[in-house]
């Protein structure tokens, strides 16, 4: 921050000032947003407080995620209507062995019919 100045000093006139740093370890950064995400990965996070509020500084390898939804559910209608036929099984069991099996209808199949 100041050229020439011992990183020990500056500690100890910030905490005479009631400000407290802290590091924190952490492996990623996320920011959710309505547009997308920015990622901060490998980030060096300090945690600062100051006049009883905490301010927090991060750097790092920063990317952003565009808003594009992704579809979560790998299992359509169809395939639940056929699990459902096919395993004699309602509804929601069709839906959890479709999720368990990663929407490959065949391995939901086998796993209702063991």
């Amino acid at each position: 921050m100041f050229p020439g100045l011992n990183p020990k000093k500056m500690q100890a006139m910030m905490k005479q000032m009631g400000i407290n740093q802290e590091e924190i370890d952490a492996n990623r950064v996320v920011i959710e947003r309505d547009d997308g995400n920015i990622i901060i990965e490998n980030p060096n996070v300090v945690k600062i407080g100051m006049q009883g509020q905490e301010n927090f500084q991060i750097t790092g390898e920063v990317r952003e995620e565009s808003g594009e939804p992704e579809v979560e559910e790998d299992r359509t209608d169809e395939d639940i209507k056929t699990l459902m036929e096919k395993c004699n099984c309602l509804e929601e069991e069709a839906k959890l062995a479709l999720d368990k099996a990663n929407g490959d209808l065949t391995e939901a199949i086998l796993n209702l019919s063991e």
